[in-house]
């Protein structure tokens, strides 16, 4: 969208400073001194002659922008059409200040928190459009009710500008407290000029030498660009084509827990805890909370992508008091991977020197965690070795119309509507996500150590025995994200006279959203067939240590030695085969037929089955708005800008859920709701606001620019919270655990965020100045997480009734529910409920139903979603830019400082409601160049400090905070003649790894590696 400014005319510099100029400036002027004094006093006016092009003629762009904009907006300019500062969006945004970037499993940028606000309340536009996006969870967590727009899905070759506005303006579309991100993209009659380029690059990503030779890609991949614009028919016509096609394969490294932290408060009886002898803990917390490790895995994981762009524009000016374009914009990013993963299980599980390992040692503190944490195993416990495939495909089609009519020098009209559509669906067979899980069951004490960077488990005498492998379950997921955004906007401009301007509107939007995800999800842990019986599928061994060489601790020698590999395909062949020999736990090994055992290890394509989510949200908002913007002719030239947006929005969630009838203890951890039917929940919602704005700003010299705003904005829930229904998870359950589910509300209200920003830039050369700002948030209505405990009819919990009691009467204690099965099925197994299927490893098989007499009903913890009273974000920015005279050297940089009292309570359990905003970090950008006729050469540096990336992780409500991280990155360009030209960039030089850890530092969650970055290539301009 076009936000119009009314020039202003120059005054020339004033020998003396208004009062009220030296007040607002003292402090700028006093930082901007010595970089001043490096100008010799010929210098400005000798720049004025120089014929800018490249990166300096981007930064000129952006300086431009940046000062005659109302209200606060920074931007990124392509150095030329064709070709961006950055080989990603994200990537070139992360260099504003007050922009931080997420980064995604291969290292690259892709979704944008401006100022301490997470990628879910950024508005991004598409040349002034709403856009769609279609975000699933990745791996095997389902649908996602994400509003976060993936940058990774567009290339940075056909995008002319970036503008981040941030400030809130009556004009602008809603959504964005913390930014709106507008992507621009070349017009035809907009260019002077004939445009035609191609460029070919070839990249080089290390990461993929880092993995095992199964999962690697190729090390070096193609992209190839182009764009054709030019104008016909004396400039009445205008065409504009670009592509660009891009592969890449990278690999990632990961060491994580993926059931997380369990955070519990302080509980001890007797001189033990929950059944272990006091001689095995070391330093157990005698007040507070102490919290525990669930599992350890290592993952690697090879991943190819694949991107095509396109756009085409036409535009036709019949007069030059009338344009009309149509547009359409196309993207098609494919991503497949390979991924392989070993874990051991810890669980509540605190062994020690009484069973001959490691004591069990946790810190002080008011969060007590092991760095030493060991579990006991018999020799005969299951180790995973898990091979999995991922595979989706995103689609996103926009097709816009656009009529711009001038129909006096005072009034002028804009009317845009746009149809754009984002969908990501599964790209295999095997749907989104796919994973077979062998298991080796000889796994003895097994130690977790966290006193290095990375995750270390030793567990000695654990060495690969063909013999005792056994398949212990499969997932297939298919997951599904459809958004439709259908907009029309009409804008009006009337000039009242070279002072004053009036600008209304009305916008009419409506947002289809579908989320869904069906699993074909078979916890078989008992195995499938005798032990042994997948001795032929092939298990590669590398080494564990060197597939992390670039985290500290991947040389300790505790850490286990080596990484299994083994084949999906063969693992799945041979589990088909198996099943039609042996059949299934979960089926009750009963032999399948061929056609049924290959269903069962397939993707569901019916989102409509039992236990599928299926998530629809229709949202339809009306607009208008007012603005009227003023500039003051007095000593001190000022402008002002004076708006207020209505909004309505109206919310209909309508999302499927299942109920079910039973309950069955079928394995000896597991229970699992039977009986589903699935059905739809419906609610609605609705919400209306009036918001604000105030735009100043003020010339106090020709050099010296200060600015106050203020404006009000709502940032929308994400589709998750919004469901219809309550729907429960019919594989949460386990032995003396609770269940799990989800709620949502329609009629929650936005977040409701009150800006006021405060700022001064000094101009004091061409293309050099120093800024620094202040911005307060006051939000309020912050959606809340709560866990809510509660029970349905008819779902009990089996391990809890008479015969449960009995087992346990009988000597049998709790923590042997393995024994406790066997007790039941020898004394009870011909009563109603209890039915005995086999023996597995001297394991009685069968079910064990909700019915049996005596059992107390099933827990459930479900998260449900309310308004909070919120709290405020506030922060500092600073910025400078300055140029080395004609020498072509310059540098840029920023540092933002952002502080909230949003924050997450680290002393807490597990189950306590929470409502931190997700996101708020510091950081810190330094960029420097220098540009000739043949030469441009660039390095960045990114900084970004820690901050809270997520609000729960396997265990609970607990805060997954991602450590300071750091980038290097630089390009090279050399120009040959006046139409070639040699670039290369270089990413991640540092070649740093990114960590997460939990309520300490010492709760490591996740640990990747990735890897450097070269792309070398050419440019032809015709």
């Amino acid at each position: 969208m076009k936000h119009p400014q009314i020039s202003k005319t120059q005054r020339p510099a004033r020998a003396r400073l208004h009062p009220v100029a030296w007040a607002s400036s003292v402090a700028l002027l006093t930082g901007a001194a010595a970089v001043q004094a490096q100008q010799a006093a010929g210098d400005t006016q000798s720049l004025e002659t120089v014929v800018v092009t490249g990166i300096r003629k981007s930064l000129d762009s952006a300086v431009t922008l940046k000062r005659e904009s109302r209200g606060l907006v920074d931007g990124i300019v392509a150095e030329d059409i064709g070709k961006f500062p950055d080989t990603n969006l994200a990537e070139s945004m992360q260099r504003i200040a007050g922009v931080s970037i997420d980064r995604n499993a291969s290292g690259e940028g892709s979704k944008v928190t401006v100022r301490g606000v997470g990628p879910d309340f950024n508005m991004v536009l598409l040349n002034g459009r709403q856009m769609p996006t279609s975000v699933i969870n990745q791996l095997n967590n389902g649908a996602s009710g994400s509003r976060a727009f993936d940058f990774a899905n567009l290339s940075s070759d056909s995008i002319s500008a970036l503008e981040v506005y941030k400030t809130a303006r009556a004009e602008s579309p809603t959504g964005g407290i913390g930014a709106t991100i507008n992507v621009k993209t070349a017009r035809p009659l907009d260019l002077r000029e004939r445009v035609a380029s191609i460029g070919i690059k070839a990249n080089y990503d290390q990461s993929v030498s880092r993995l095992p030779n199964e999962l690697q890609g190729s090390k070096v991949t193609p992209e190839i660009s182009g764009i054709y614009s030019d104008t016909f028919g004396n400039r009445t016509l205008g065409i504009a084509i670009s592509g660009s096609y891009s592969k890449r394969s990278s690999g990632s490294n990961n060491a994580y827990t993926q059931n997380g932290w369990l955070s519990e408060a302080y509980n001890k009886v007797g001189g033990a805890f929950d059944g272990v002898p006091a001689g095995n803990l070391k330093n157990f917390p005698t007040s507070g909370y102490y919290t525990h490790t669930n599992d350890m895995r290592y993952s690697v994981t090879g991943l190819d992508r694949e991107r095509l762009n396109g756009q085409a524009v036409l535009q036709f000016a019949p007069t030059k008091e009338l344009k009309f374009t149509v547009d359409y914009t196309a993207a098609v990013n494919t991503v497949k991977s390979k991924n392989i993963e070993n874990s051991a299980w810890f669980g509540p599980s605190f062994s020690g020197a009484l069973n001959g390992s490691p004591q069990t040692t946790f810190t002080s503190g008011s969060v007590s965690t092991p760095i030493v944490q060991t579990a006991t195993w018999d020799g005969t416990h299951d180790y995973g070795m898990n091979a999995g495939l991922f595979a989706q495909k995103t689609k996103l089609g926009s097709t816009g119309f656009n009529a711009a009519w001038k129909v006096s020098d005072a009034l002028s009209f804009d009317l845009d509507a746009h149809h754009s559509t984002s969908k990501t669906s599964p790209d295999s067979p095997y749907g989104t996500y796919a994973v077979m899980d062998l298991a080796l069951f000889n796994q003895g004490n097994t130690t977790a150590y966290y006193d290095q960077k990375l995750p270390i488990m030793s567990s000695p005498g654990l060495a690969y025995d063909s013999n005792k492998t056994n398949v212990t379950g499969s997932q297939f997921y298919s997951n599904l994200s459809d958004q439709t955004v259908d907009q029309v906007q009409l804008r009006g401009t009337y000039r009242l006279g070279s002072d004053d301007k009036l600008l209304a509107g009305l916008g009419f939007t409506k947002l289809n959203n579908r989320a869904a995800s069906a699993n074909n999800f078979h916890g078989d842990w008992s195995g499938i067939g005798p032990q042994g019986g997948f001795k032929n599928v092939p298990v590669s061994q590398y080494g564990l240590g060197g597939l992390f060489s670039q985290i500290p601790g991947h040389n300790d020698p505790r850490l286990f030695s080596t990484f299994f590999v083994p084949d999906f395909n063969a693992l799945r062949a041979q589990a088909i085969a198996n099943a039609v020999k042996y059949g299934t736990s979960s089926t009750g090994n009963v032999p399948l037929s061929q056609a049924a055992a290959e269903a069962y290890f397939a993707a569901p394509t019916d989102y409509s089955q039992p236990g599928a989510s299926d998530w629809r949200t229709i949202e339809k908002s009306t607009s208008a708005y007012g603005q009227w913007d003023h500039s003051f002719d007095t000593s001190i030239p000022m402008n002002v800008s004076v708006g207020l947006r209505y909004e309505s929005t109206t919310v209909d969630s309508s999302s499927q859920v299942t109920a079910y009838t039973g309950t069955d203890w079928y394995a000896q951890n597991e229970v699992k709701l039977t009986g589903g039917t699935s059905t739809f929940g419906n609610k609605s919602g609705k919400y209306t606001y009036w918001l604000p704005s105030v735009d100043w700003d003020a010339d106090l010299t020709d050099k010296l620019k200060v600015r106050a705003s203020f404006g009000v904005n709502i940032g929308r829930p994400g589709f998750d919270k919004m469901l219809g229904g309550t729907q429960l998870n019919a594989d949460s359950a386990r032995y003396n655990v609770p269940g799990s589910g989800s709620a949502g509300d329609p009629a929650l209200k936005p977040l409701k965020s009150k800006n006021l920003d405060l700022s001064a830039e000094y101009y004091y050369a061409k293309s050099s100045y120093v800024a620094v700002g202040a911005f307060y948030k006051k939000v309020s209505d912050f959606i809340t997480t709560t866990t809510v405990s509660t029970t349905f009819a008819g779902l009990n919990q089996p391990a809890s009734g008479t015969y449960y009691q009995a087992a346990l009467a009988s000597g049998i204690t709790a923590d042997r529910p393995d024994l406790i099965r066997n007790y039941i099925f020898n004394n009870y197994g011909t009563q109603a409920g209890v039915t005995k299927t086999g023996v597995a490893n001297g394991i009685i098989q069968g079910d064990i139903l909700g019915t049996v007499p005596g059992t107390q009903p099933l827990a459930f913890n479900i998260t449900s979603y309310k308004n909070g009273a919120g709290d405020n974000i506030k922060g500092l920015e600073f910025n400078f830019q300055h140029m080395f005279g004609n020498s072509g050297f310059g540098v840029s940089g920023n540092f933002t400082y952002v502080k909230s009292g949003l924050k997450f309570n680290n002393n807490s359990d597990s189950s306590a409601p929470q409502a931190p905003l997700v996101g708020i970090s510091n950081s810190a950008n330094l960029v420097g160049f220098y540009e000739n006729e043949t030469w441009s050469i660039r390095g960045a540096y990114n900084w970004r400090g820690q901050f809270l990336a997520a609000t729960t992780d396997g265990a609970g409500n607990n805060p997954i905070y991602t450590e300071p991280y750091g980038q290097v990155d630089a390009s090279i360009g050399y120009k040959i003649g006046k139409n070639l030209t040699l670039q290369a960039d270089l990413l991640n030089l540092n070649d740093g790894y990114i960590r997460q850890h939990g309520r300490t530092s010492d709760e490591v969650l996740s640990a990747l590696q990735t890897g450097r970055r070269y792309l070398i290539g050419a440019r032809y301009r015709f």
